[in-house]
């Protein structure tokens, strides 16, 4: 007889949460322990909660077959009616359940640290590095979220080479997690005097921001440079050494900020873009290592694939990871980008809940 795979998961996390319950009941010396069940228990709670309403709604159908079968008309009539609706909220709280089964990305309600260099194209690269920068800020603002400058190299035309920032606010990460990427842009470029089209790059890099406990970085491993902050001229610039260019050696990672005034809090920032490279850096390793084939790498920084072109000519968006694409080129780069986020998350839950219905099989497979 063929598992149910999810409803024997379902059952095992139903005993899980049990147990720990009786362990939290009974209490213990070691608070790490009861902290780490507590969490566990967290994540048990509502898939379990689930779960209980299924069976009940089962246990309901099951009362109104019993009831089709009563010699009554009327009773046999409310009986099916009853079936077929419960029948149809089984159904829903099922597909419900696969998704609150899917693993949760502990990164999503944490603030990112995102970075943005025009790449190929030369100063038409950089122009589109300000417009995507420009492009998220917008985002930033409709979701009510805080950007704030780390580190810019603006350009003559009014782009940037490379520009830093931190976003914080209501989950950042689990918005924009899927925006690290090669973004290509399709128009002719305020420095083209013949009107001819050209395709740049400019790629973006999204990291979550990394607690201070989870990287431990040895201070041997690092040089530190200071220098004087660039300013907009005469009395702004800044005339002491109080911007910092951190070099972690084993990796190779550069970071710098220059947006305090005081040294010590431009290095503490550039600790905190380090941490969360070399966090990413990590990552991205042990993605390789596994061999994920998922087409959305969740904060790989595989910044090489080409994610998504806009093109000007034709007024169109298209992300090449799922197919997505909008004619409202301005809309989309005036930062509303909901539509966009929703896609790449849905495809992201589409792919986990693949993966999780062949690892439940697997799981299960000597059971059968």
């Amino acid at each position: 007889m063929a598992i149910d795979y999810m409803i024997e998961r379902l059952k095992a996390m139903k005993k899980r949460l049990a147990d720990i319950d009786e362990i939290l009941t009974q209490g213990t010396a070691d608070v790490a322990t009861m902290t780490k069940l507590s969490k566990e228990r967290a994540q048990l709670d509502e898939p379990v909660r689930m779960y209980n309403e299924l069976v009940e709604m089962e246990n309901n159908q099951q009362d109104a077959y019993e009831m089709m079968k009563d010699p009554d008309p009327d009773i046999q009539a409310f009986g099916k009616e009853e079936f077929n609706s419960l029948g149809n909220k089984i159904e829903q709280q099922r597909e419900d359940l696969k998704i609150a089964l899917l693993p949760k990305d502990e990164n999503d309600d944490k603030n990112i640290i995102m970075e943005i260099r025009g790449a190929a194209g030369g100063d038409e690269a950089n122009i589109f590095a300000g417009d995507l920068f420009r492009m998220y800020s917008h985002y930033a603002d409709k979701n009510k979220w805080k950007v704030q400058v780390l580190d810019s190299m603006p350009t003559p035309l009014g782009g940037f080479s490379l520009i830093s920032v931190r976003i914080k606010g209501k989950s950042v990460y689990s918005k924009l997690k899927f925006e690290s990427g090669a973004h290509r842009v399709q128009r002719v470029p305020v420095t083209e005097a013949n009107g001819r089209i050209q395709t740049s790059t400019a790629t973006v890099l999204v990291m979550p921001e990394v607690e201070h406990v989870d990287i431990v970085i040895n201070p041997a491993d690092l040089e530190i440079d200071t220098f004087h902050s660039s300013g907009a001229g005469g009395q702004n610039v800044n005339k002491t050494e109080s911007a910092v260019r951190i070099t972690h050696v084993p990796s190779g990672i550069v970071v710098s900020c220059q947006i305090e005034r005081d040294q010590l809090a431009n290095k503490e920032t550039c600790m905190e873009m380090l941490k969360a490279k070399l966090q990413a850096k990590h990552d991205e390793e042990e993605a390789a290592r596994i061999g994920g084939e998922r087409r959305l790498k969740v904060g790989t920084g595989e910044r090489n694939e080409r994610i998504r072109t806009y093109n000007y000519p034709q007024n169109r968006v298209t992300d090449h990871r799922i197919g997505w694409s909008s004619l409202n080129l301005p809309k989309v780069m005036d930062g509303d980008l909901d539509e966009l986020v929703s896609a790449l998350n849905e495809a992201n839950q589409k792919d986990l809940l693949e993966e999780q219905t062949k690892e439940l099989q697997a799981q299960f497979a000597d059971k059968e």
